[in-house]
């Protein structure tokens, strides 16, 4: 069983349970998977970040869909986006430049972070290009 983050053509984001990444692209195709707030079928998968096991952070899954999960806290949440941020290459405000360049192929393929106004992250999404907006402490401020 796999928690998948899903958006609608609406905008609505909510996650879906499925066997795998392959029953959910067969059910999306037959428009079986539907949007909890606006019913629509256009769904799209998110990105999802990896599941890392690290002592005393683990979260343990429900035995069985629809049972309830214990969610991370969030001191724990701050710490994974202060590791993603730690191994991530800072172009600042050049982000969406960058971010486009390395889609097109015209940049080497790197994990970047920067700066980029809601209009921009919403142009970077509408492009195809997954970005992740988070609010990341400066660099003084990553232990």
């Amino acid at each position: 069983m796999i928690v998948l983050n899903l958006l609608c053509d609406h905008g609505h984001h909510f996650e879906g349970w499925f066997a795998s990444g392959d029953a959910f692209r067969d059910q999306s195709d037959r428009h079986l998977v539907h949007c909890p707030q606006c019913q629509t079928s256009g769904i799209s998968q998110l990105p999802s970040a990896p599941h890392v096991k690290r002592a005393g952070t683990d979260v343990a899954l429900p035995e069985r869909p629809g049972a309830p999960v214990a969610a991370p806290g969030v001191a724990q949440l701050h710490q994974a986006l202060a590791a993603m941020a730690r191994q991530a290459e800072n172009v600042g405000e050049r982000f969406p430049e960058e971010a486009r360049r390395i889609h097109y192929d015209e940049a080497p393929a790197r994990a970047i972070r920067g700066i980029a106004t809601a209009d921009e992250t919403r142009d970077l999404l509408e492009e195809g290009i997954l970005v992740l907006p988070a609010p990341i402490p400066p660099d003084d401020e990553i232990h």
